[in-house]
């Protein structure tokens, strides 16, 4: 079940984002580290009603944030709709030994729902640059790439953004 995140959740969601980061590393791929994803962003997302979960039979197994807030390092994409109407995924994790089941499908068939129920132009997103599972996840899904942004305080490679039509 996909769920609205309560604060309660935050100690779950750490440890699935700290258990990705772990994996990640492990392939060399850095995305994720000691400082992101980090409590305060995911207390925030809670304050805005923005972060989701899964769960199953009471346990947390993934989360994501959609936000209708454009991070300041996205101002000079060119994205292919008109900024102002447009969701914006952020931390989309799934606790390792569930992954490659389809739970990030369905989290991200659920904010794509979402958007269209909301009237939403788009859905933006980035993802690793040395991320190939994660770029062939979105683009599997219709997402199409666009620009770079950097995010210095996790790589010196950039981060390639997406964006989906709706």
């Amino acid at each position: 079940m996909i769920r609205i995140a309560k604060h309660q959740d935050i100690n779950a969601i750490l440890a699935i984002t700290q258990a990705c980061a772990k994996e990640m590393i492990k392939a060399k791929i850095y995305q994720w580290n000691e400082h992101y994803p980090d409590r305060a962003s995911f207390e925030q997302d809670i304050e805005q009603n923005e972060l989701f979960v899964y769960e199953i039979k009471g346990s947390v197994i993934g989360c994501i944030a959609i936000s209708s807030l454009m991070d300041v390092e996205y101002k000079d994409v060119e994205w292919l709709s008109e900024s102002g109407n447009n969701i914006y995924i952020h931390r989309l994790a799934i606790k390792p030994d569930f992954q490659g089941k389809g739970y990030a499908q369905q989290l991200m068939r659920f904010a794509e729902n979402k958007s269209r129920i909301e009237k939403r132009r788009s859905i933006r997103l980035d993802t690793f640059s040395k991320n190939i599972r994660n770029q062939r996840f979105y683009e599997q899904r219709g997402y199409e790439r666009l620009g770079d942004v950097y995010f210095h305080a996790q790589s010196e490679y950039p981060f390639y953004c997406y964006e989906y039509l709706l």
